[in-house]
């Protein structure tokens, strides 16, 4: 593993442990050349998951672009990045347990956006203007009014 600071190949583990789920191991590891401390995780691997664009293009299911979604939906937010990285996983156990191949990006950014509102919603109207690709005001108002109208 490389140090994400020095790129020094050689570290030491700190700490092992498994994520809540036991769907993975979180590691803290620490550069031995400059001291800094940095998070991977190991996954199963599975087979890859394509993913089913809009337009009919395919392309490799990745948890970074996703995350990097709602790294941007929830920027200057009160959500964290465990609280993020824990919805992702109930997502990954969501898709997984319907054992496909491919994945639609309607079903995909559906799990995605309905656990996105109950953690925040001005992080669930950012993400939905963008998932939902809205054209004018009205769609962000409508979009709105629905999130009003299942707190009301």
């Amino acid at each position: 593993m490389r140090c994400p600071s020095c790129g020094n190949k050689d570290d030491k583990v700190v700490d092992s442990r498994s994520t809540r789920d036991g769907s993975a191991i979180r590691r803290r590891r620490e550069c031995v050349k400059c001291g800094h401390r940095f998070t991977t995780y190991e996954y199963i691997e599975h087979r890859p998951v394509m993913v089913i664009k809009k337009d009919g293009n395919r392309e490799r299911y990745s948890r970074d672009k996703i995350l990097e979604g709602l790294l941007k939906a929830c920027e200057k937010r009160p959500v964290s990045m465990t609280a993020l990285e824990e919805l992702i996983d109930e997502v990954e156990r969501e898709m997984s347990k319907r054992v496909r191949d491919e994945i639609p990006t309607e079903e995909l950014g559906n799990e995605i956006i309905n656990r996105l509102a109950r953690l925040d919603q001005v992080a669930y109207v950012r993400f939905a203007s963008v998932y939902r690709d809205f054209k004018d005001i009205s769609q962000f108002m409508d979009e709105l009014k629905g999130l009003i109208g299942k707190d009301g």
